[in-house]
């Protein structure tokens, strides 16, 4: 029997009870909150009015066009492109990761015919999407190793490019750490060889921009071939939608697929997506009309005024110290090392903490590099507006949470660990199947995932394992997730 509007609504707000807050600043990722009630009311109401639109065919819906070419002209402009930058509006930051790198190996194969397979080069630091890219779309990754603050070398990128290289990445920040990765010399480096050089500012595009004394980062770089900026993260806009800009029409053209080698209608996609949706379009279209350039640096002074607060609370915590020297809107807390062990504050140890006080940061594994550098495990916090109003009260659980974990050591996987080398997982290779990864994950007390369950032992376990198994189980637990019961 079919459900009464009333019941099926209701059954989702009950379903709804269970997620983590998304307004508030309570979760420091995933989630951006401007503190702004009247944004959320425009977004909703310029995506509903555009709900039935489908943005496979804008000649039909010229509706479409209209806001696509507002949203990329304020975010040229933004970015310091002159009127030979133009992009795409996609449906996130990782199908804009996935176009640049397939508009830079299919650019790259025109000039290197039976050339081989490319190489797409970045910092270890890099989002994951630029795996997921490589893989896809059949490139080689080669991640240079960033130094234990999550700062990568120029240098060190630099010596790495070569003719085979289709695309060198530099991230703006790096979600990771928040360091600003070296453009400037990268970029320039690679157009003295002729290489494409995009600049991932999927997270802090629209917050970068406002940031008071950076370095030129965007298109005023030379060597900047393509940027990528989210309108989901901090242009404030329901997921999801992003921009992928492109210096010159060749460069954007590249991107798109098009063909009139089938019976139907002429297929002429600029992303990946054939039919999609123009609801985040045009809440991302209303929220910039709105906001303006004066807007947004009325939000990115917020964001900066509480990483000096955070920042400054960390300082006067023993045993806590912030990763690097970040800029824009992330921050990871790392332990001390300068600091005895009794002293020390784990960051995943304080993550489960404080998830009892209310507050969620995110957990982030260590990673062990090709040469030997290990960038510690840390816990991440994007830090949006709206903690403004409440970020006495944040820092006051930080030094809370802080003294009740300090002295204990990072979770102990090390049984599990064992008991997984007993049946030969990660040996020669040996991956865990999903009937054998939910077992070990069961094991492990990971057979669920709930809002406040710790997830310490978790992520060492994951940082302890070959990459191969921990991806298993990772998936694993993500699919059985969904799985009908």
């Amino acid at each position: 029997m079919t459900g009464t509007t009333s019941d099926i609504l209701e059954r989702l707000r009950a379903l709804r009870a269970g997620d983590a807050p998304t307004h508030g600043g309570r979760v420091l990722s995933y989630v951006y909150d401007s503190g702004l009630e009247e944004l959320d009311e425009l977004a909703d109401e310029a995506a509903r009015l555009a709900r039935p639109l489908n943005g496979l065919d804008p000649t039909v819906f010229p509706s479409i066009s209209a806001m696509e070419r507002d949203v990329i002209a304020f975010s040229r402009r933004m970015l310091h492109g002159s009127r030979s930058v133009v992009g795409s509006v996609t449906s996130g930051g990782t199908e804009s990761c996935l176009l640049a790198v397939k508009t830079a190996r299919d650019l790259w194969r025109e000039a290197h015919p039976g050339g081989g397979r490319p190489r797409l080069l970045t910092a270890s630091t890099v989002h994951a999407a630029f795996q997921k890219a490589a893989h896809l779309f059949d490139l080689d990754w080669e991640p240079v190793p960033a130094g234990i603050d999550g700062a990568v070398s120029a240098q060190d990128l630099i010596d790495r490019m070569d003719d085979d290289v289709a695309l060198v990445v530099v991230s703006a920040p790096a979600y990771p750490s928040g360091a600003l990765d070296p453009v400037s010399a990268v970029a320039g480096a690679a157009a003295d060889r002729g290489l494409s050089c995009h600049v991932d500012s999927c997270f802090g595009g629209f917050v970068l921009p406002w940031w008071p004394d950076l370095p030129a980062w965007d298109f005023r770089v030379r060597g900047v071939t393509s940027i990528s900026a989210d309108l989901h993260k901090f242009g404030y806009a329901p997921k999801g939608v992003s921009v992928l800009l492109h210096r010159g029409r060749r460069r954007h053209r590249a991107q798109f697929f098009a063909t009139t080698r089938w019976a139907g209608y002429p297929v002429v996609n600029p992303t990946l997506l054939g039919s999609r949706s123009a609801s985040p379009l045009a809440a991302g279209w209303a929220i910039t009309q709105h906001l303006g350039s004066d807007g947004y640096a009325e939000l990115v002074g917020s964001i900066r005024r509480i990483a000096v607060a955070v920042r400054a609370a960390v300082d006067g915590i023993p045993g806590l110290t912030v990763m690097g020297d970040p800029v824009g809107p992330a921050i990871a807390l790392v332990a001390d090392a300068s600091a005895p062990d009794a002293a020390r504050v784990d960051p995943h140890r304080l993550a489960d903490e404080l998830a009892g006080y209310g507050w969620k940061i995110q957990h982030q594994p260590g990673l062990a590099q090709s040469d030997g550098v290990r960038i510690p495990h840390s816990a991440h916090l994007t830090l949006t507006p709206v903690l403004e109003q409440r970020v006495g009260e944040f820092t006051d659980a930080l030094r809370a949470a802080s003294d009740a974990v300090r002295g204990r050591p990072q979770a102990d996987a090390r049984m599990l660990l064992a008991g997984m080398r007993v049946l030969g997982y990660g040996e020669g290779g040996r991956v865990p199947g999903p009937k054998a990864a939910w077992r070990l994950l069961r094991l492990a007390g990971a057979g669920s995932v709930s809002a406040d369950q710790p997830m310490s032992v978790l992520m060492a376990l994951i940082e302890a394992l070959p990459h191969p198994v921990a991806e298993a189980l990772l998936t694993e637990l993500l699919a059985r997730l969904s799985e009908p019961r």
